[in-house]
């Protein structure tokens, strides 16, 4: 796997080095959480050390923060047993919970008229649209958003967000569900009674010690301006393929976006087939969400916002990271311009 270049960040960014390194020394720490004795404490220390980096890197208050095994889960806990109303854009886990009445304009900004009623995302995975949140909002998905832009919580006008660990360079399968003090939240799972009555089980020590670690360090690289390097990156990738290829459709570029993400699509190229090719050409991207790829049908975000079927599934999204660099976006834009010039060959 030498050489490849790594352009899915979006899906999973790679495990920064401070969380795997809080996650070794976390495993050393032999204590449950809720026992009493000094190896408890031990690991209820742990926790919560974690839990107050995840909240001062979201603009939270520590005692907000209720840990899951990821934004799936904190989904299901916030948005269970309440009628909302949300848009065909939003994540699959979210979009099962809601009543999908939103409307969704051709550059994927989403109409929310009862906040007080609604769920939104905070930003697109797939398009990397940034929505503006109103007041009053029972849930956004910032599972994207979170170390890539500078958001705080307690100002955004959510009652409730969704985070997961693994978007921001965590471990898997953990996250968080993080919300206003007040807030009725009816346990999905019951038992022991830990994180604030909320969500029982044993916490995930090792994986809540990297999501801490990572929710730490990702602050600090945003304070540092190194997202504005790969916002450079990215609109030079897309100025190359928008140079090459003047068919293809840069979807939501007249949006706000995520500093890191493009989606475009060639009508006729399927997304699947272009992902294949560049990953036998050594780059990792990705057709659609991680969490539907494999389903070959047109992506629904495209399609909620206006395009045709055919355009849906031709789309595709590379998503940079910190480790990119302006080598590896030139030599995609070349590698894929290729394989374009091709596509028309073929459909000519």
């Amino acid at each position: 796997m030498s050489g490849r270049v790594y352009l899915d960040w979006n899906a999973t960014a790679p495990l920064r080095a401070e969380a795997r390194d809080a996650m070794v020394a976390a495993m050393d720490v032999v204590g449950n959480p809720s026992s009493v004795h000094g190896e408890g404490r031990a690991a209820k220390a742990l926790v919560e050390h974690a839990r107050a980096q995840v909240a001062a890197a979201f603009g939270a208050d520590g005692a907000d923060v209720v840990f899951t095994s990821g934004a799936t889960e904190a989904a299901a806990l916030a948005c269970a047993g309440r009628e909302l109303y949300g848009a065909p854009v939003e994540h699959d886990a979210v979009r099962a919970w809601v009543q999908e009445n939103l409307a969704v304009s051709v550059d994927g900004t989403v109409s929310v008229p009862e906040p007080g009623q609604s769920v939104l995302q905070w930003a697109n995975s797939e398009t990397g649209v940034v929505q503006s949140l109103p007041d009053g909002l029972v849930v956004t998905d910032a599972t994207q958003v979170l170390g890539k832009l500078p958001v705080a919580f307690n100002w955004s006008g959510a009652q409730m967000a969704l985070l997961s660990a693994h978007k921001l360079g965590g471990p898997k399968g953990v996250g968080a569900l993080v919300m206003k003090r007040g807030t009725d939240l009816p346990p999905q799972m019951k038992g022991g009674g830990q994180e604030m009555g909320c969500r029982a089980g044993t916490e995930n020590v090792i994986g809540i010690a990297g999501f801490g670690a990572a929710a730490e360090a990702s602050a600090r690289d945003l304070a540092t301006g190194v997202w504005d390097q790969v916002a450079e990156f990215r609109n030079i990738l897309e100025k190359a393929l928008e140079a090459g290829a003047t068919s293809t459709i840069f979807v939501g570029k007249r949006a706000e976006r995520l500093p890191n993400t493009i989606c475009f699509a060639t009508p006729g190229w399927k997304g699947e087939t272009q992902v294949m090719q560049m990953d036998l050409a050594g780059f990792a991207i990705s057709a659609g969400s991680a969490c539907s790829s494999g389903k070959v049908r047109p992506s629904g975000v495209l399609t909620a916002m206006g395009y045709d079927e055919v355009t849906a599934a031709s789309a595709v999204r590379v998503s940079l990271g910190l480790e990119t660099t302006e080598d590896d976006v030139m030599r995609f834009a070349e590698a894929w311009l290729r394989q374009e010039k091709k596509f028309r060959a073929r459909a000519a």
